[in-house]
């Protein structure tokens, strides 16, 4: 098999040699001499893909891939104020359904205790929506500062060609470095990091708390309104008002709407409170995967700098200093910032506290 390679890559390894010491000559065509100066530069292009020490396979992946970045760049730039204009709108049209077809069908038939309860629960959680939303999309997640060098650093962004601190990655749809970068969300039209990652998650968590709670409640109105939704087409026709058919309709699209962004919303809520419990973010997750099996195979255990254990992870995560703060801090609006800068990840004094009564024992 060797011997047959050798025979048929022999003859155009040797013309090759020809072209080319013909290419320095000039008695040469100008054809041959301009397919050699383009292999040559061709040669010198690949080459400098390869050159610095920041280079390599990826390097030649992004080089390759960079028309396709760009387009899908731009439309998710563009699309991001379409989702974020979907997302008040399909709020806006739950909360108008449930203000003219909901409330004016359990005033009549629920008691006065339960609608209270109803009152202050629906209110308190449309709250928590709107506020976490509106801070998620207009605070920016923080950016490392530039021009300075007093900052600790880990690597240079390929990028943006600044030093990039720990936990800091590059968005490419931002053009920009993000601090703690969790991901770039289309529906916030932002980046999820260091200043806004509890927001988008306090978010999702209210809005599946919500479309839960209003597709739990308004099962039995869905049921009833399907079912007359059925009978249209009898003969002969019931008597039903326009009013009542909008009704129908109505509250048919509120329990389909609800329950489908429940499943979805849900699904990526659980999966964010499983890494915020780990310590890690989504990007986080992969390089640490890939570290661990990395350290596995040289027998050795990879251990997280920036996991705190469990509960300490999620109080470091909401900002919960004191007992009170769980009222004040997650269950109530509230605006306070995260722990550290986004640049150092030095642990709260409480928690080296505890690892350090942790260790005496």
């Amino acid at each position: 098999m060797r011997g047959q390679r050798s025979l048929l890559l022999g003859p155009a390894r040797l013309c090759l040699r020809l072209l080319l010491l013909l290419g320095y000559r000039r008695r040469c065509p100008p054809l041959l001499r301009g397919l050699v100066q383009r292999w040559r530069y061709g040669k010198v292009c690949l080459r400098s893909l390869l050159y610095n020490s920041f280079g390599g396979s990826d390097t030649a992946v992004d080089a390759a891939f960079e028309p396709i970045y760009w387009l899908v760049d731009n439309v998710i730039r563009w699309f991001g104020v379409v989702f974020v204009v979907l997302v008040i709108v399909l709020t806006g049209s739950i909360v108008a359904i449930a203000y003219l077809c909901v409330l004016p069908l359990i005033l009549r038939t629920y008691s006065v205790p339960r609608l209270c309860w109803h009152f202050f629960y629906s209110h308190w959680n449309l709250i928590l929506i709107v506020f976490h939303y509106y801070q998620a999309i207009t605070t920016p997640p923080g950016y490392p500062p530039q021009g300075r060098n007093d900052i600790a650093t880990v690597s240079i962004c390929k990028k943006c060609i600044y030093p990039k601190p720990a936990r800091t990655h590059h968005c490419s749809i931002c053009n920009r470095c993000v601090l703690k970068m969790d991901h770039h969300c289309p529906w916030l039209n932002n980046c999820v990091g260091h200043y806004n990652h509890r927001y988008f998650f306090s978010f999702c968590f209210f809005m599946t708390l919500g479309c839960v709670y209003c597709s739990y409640g308004s099962w039995d109105l869905f049921r009833e309104a399907y079912a007359a939704i059925e009978t249209y087409q009898q003969t002969p026709p019931p008597t039903f008002s326009f009013r009542e058919r909008i009704t129908h309709k109505s509250l048919v699209y509120l329990w389909f709407l609800c329950s489908s962004v429940a499943l979805a919303l849900g699904a990526l809520t659980i999966w964010h409170a499983v890494l915020i419990s780990r310590g890690e973010t989504s990007i986080e997750r992969h390089i640490n995967k890939k570290e661990r099996r990395r350290l596995q195979a040289k027998g050795r255990v990879f251990r997280n700098p920036y996991n705190y254990g469990c509960l300490d992870n999620w109080k470091v995560f909401l900002g919960v200093d004191t007992g009170r703060h769980w009222l004040t801090r997650v269950l109530l609006p509230s605006s306070h910032l995260p722990h550290g800068n986004g640049m150092s990840w030095d642990p709260p004094p409480w928690v080296t506290a505890h690892s350090a009564s942790v260790m005496a024992v």
